[in-house]
């Protein structure tokens, strides 16, 4: 609910101020330091911007690639508020790695994108970041109220259809030795992720099949029956995120993608969105891993 209401009150509004060395570092105009802004409370409408300024001939093909890539960091931390508060609960002592390293991320591909850009885009005159987005409106605070409610319904009403029906049948797994079967299985036949215990790559099967919610719930399970450590859970779930990138993006990105740029241009935005964020996530993960495996 804490989450809901901060989402709704539009707190990274001023964070967009902020972003205006970054635009000017990368050479991007100023409709795609606008659509940055727009990003940190609403994506439809960041690349709607995006995509009105293309169709204009305002951008390049290329200019609409990286600003597209540029937004990100703000699409990260629009969902961040409930997020947090959904995954804190869930795992507990691995929330903090784990946040921490997927924000890291975030901020490594706004990173190389900001190069990239400045490394093939002309200089450009200075660019105003934030002056294109509109004040948002909730109207009366009864309907601001009934608004977070309703968002905190539905999703709690889904969160409860992973949680109760995994930790119980994460006890039976246990208590029946499924997962020492599995252990056998993987060491012959699974070798890519042999190196994680079979509890963690439950969790990453997860991800796959239903949502990140069932992997955060089986995550939470097996840490409170101490079958699996902090550093395992963290890493299951960035691997859980890398592998269930194609799926995510098939069920949730390419719907509304396809309905503001053209089928073939959301395709491509898409792909280079899920191999950036699939590279950095990687990345993150294998510095965890060396340092505090």
């Amino acid at each position: 609910m804490i989450g809901n209401l901060i989402e709704a009150m539009n707190w990274t509004r001023f964070m967009a101020k902020l972003a205006t060395p970054l635009v000017r570092a990368g050479r991007l105009k100023d409709i795609s330091g606008a659509s940055f802004s727009m990003a940190f409370f609403s994506g439809v409408s960041a690349n709607t911007m995006l995509a009105e300024a293309y169709s204009g001939k305002r951008l390049t093909r290329k200019e609409l690639v990286l600003s597209n890539l540029f937004n990100s960091l703000p699409t990260y931390f629009l969902h961040l508020p409930t997020t947090f508060f959904l995954i804190v609960p869930f795992i507990q002592a691995a929330a903090v790695p784990y946040l921490c390293l997927t924000i890291s991320s975030a901020f490594l591909r706004m990173i190389a994108v900001v190069v990239l850009a400045r490394m093939v885009l002309p200089a450009k005159e200075k660019t105003c970041v934030h002056c294109e987005i509109p004040e948002r409106s909730h109207g009366s605070k009864k309907e601001f109220a009934l608004a977070i409610w309703l968002r905190f319904k539905k999703r709690m009403r889904r969160i409860l259809s992973f949680t109760v029906p995994i930790y119980v049948a994460v006890f039976f797994l246990q208590q029946f030795g499924v997962f020492d079967i599995v252990r056998e299985w993987m060491s012959s036949n699974l070798s890519v992720l042999s190196w994680l215990p079979p509890q963690a790559v439950s969790i990453v099967a997860l991800q796959l099949a239903a949502e990140f919610s069932a992997g955060l719930a089986a995550a939470g399970a097996m840490l409170d029956s101490g079958a699996l450590m902090v550093k395992d859970v963290v890493l299951a779930l960035i691997i859980g995120n890398i592998f269930s990138s194609p799926m995510r993006a098939l069920r949730h990105q390419f719907p509304y993608y396809a309905g503001i740029f053209n089928p073939a241009l959301a395709v491509r935005l898409i792909i280079y969105n899920q191999g950036l964020r699939a590279i950095s996530l990687a990345g993150v993960a294998f510095v965890y891993y060396f340092l505090f495996w």
